[in-house]
């Protein structure tokens, strides 16, 4: 019994990883309606930066995070402003093709600087030391540390939609845009701020992911599928169901790892499909059609 609690233990807390890297995608869906293919590239993208300032500055992990946020929310919105707002539109298949191309460039570059070679950043001993919870459990601190900012990224950002003006102009110009721009306010620089935040939250995924860990070029596709199944499965366009959805995907494959080492991730995906066969909008779905 205690076993499948632990492992249970593990898909949970694997799924705090998931979300920070899934809830960017979340963002860029719920406020512009924005498909963005490119979105595990980008974390990946986060990723070697955070290799590269660790070998250039030679700093702290908790340094290099501080850096590496505002670095990637200048990306997403220097993207938003100069390349994504060109293409949005009631037609989805224009960001689709531009978020494709994107997803291209980037893993080229990162081929061409990185080569195919795995990175990591140094985590000392995050990576090995545990908690003891009794009758036998112990959890990592990394994953522990993981899922509390992950709580932590999710109660900020529920406060930022609900408590600041920045977030009624988010919710504003996700709800009607029209009307928005007709009361004077310029959607392209929200949207471009809202791609801002989702690339400094993914940022942070980004980080913990090569954190302890390796990363290479071609890992964005993986990326990019567990955060669209976490998404989905949440419902799109749910802050709060991303989470959830993270950590089903998380347990789901924490639990199939354990069945067949070989279905870890089969696990994952096949959760994904039997929740969209009796939910096929999700969880906790809130879409809107304008």
């Amino acid at each position: 019994m205690m076993h499948w609690i632990n492992i249970i233990i593990q898909g949970v807390l694997t799924g705090g990883l998931y979300a920070l890297m899934a809830v960017g995608l979340s963002l860029s869906f719920g406020i512009m309606r924005l498909v963005n293919i490119a979105h595990g590239d980008l974390t990946v993208l986060a990723a070697f930066l955070a290799v590269s300032l660790g070998l250039w500055l030679g700093a702290a992990p908790a340094l290099i995070l501080l850096l590496l946020v505002p670095l990637m929310a200048a990306v997403g919105y220097g993207l938003q402003r100069g390349l994504f707002n060109r293409v949005l539109g009631n037609d989805l298949l224009p960001p689709l093709l531009v978020t494709f191309g994107l997803s291209i460039v980037i893993q080229s570059g990162l081929l061409e600087i990185y080569s195919a070679d795995a990175r990591g950043l140094a985590a000392g001993n995050l990576v090995t030391d545990s908690l003891a919870l009794g009758g036998g459990l112990h959890v990592g601190i990394l994953p522990l540390l993981i899922m509390g900012m992950a709580i932590l990224v999710f109660v900020l950002l529920q406060l930022l939609f609900a408590r600041t003006r920045l977030g009624r102009a988010f919710r504003a110009a996700a709800d009607d845009p029209q009307i928005v721009s007709l009361m004077g306010v310029d959607n392209r620089h929200v949207y471009a701020l809202a791609m801002g935040l989702a690339m400094a939250v993914t940022a942070i995924g980004g980080f913990f992911f090569v954190l302890g860990a390796s990363v290479a070029p071609s890992d964005g596709g993986a990326r990019l599928i567990y955060a669209f199944e976490a998404v989905i499965i949440g419902g799109l366009g749910s802050l709060w169901g991303t989470l959830i959805g993270a950590i089903v995907l998380g347990v789901a494959q924490s639990v199939a790892l354990q069945i067949n080492p070989g279905w870890g991730i089969l696990g994952g995906h096949l959760a994904f499909l039997l929740i969209l066969m009796f939910r096929p909008y999700g969880l906790f779905p809130v879409v809107k059609n304008h």
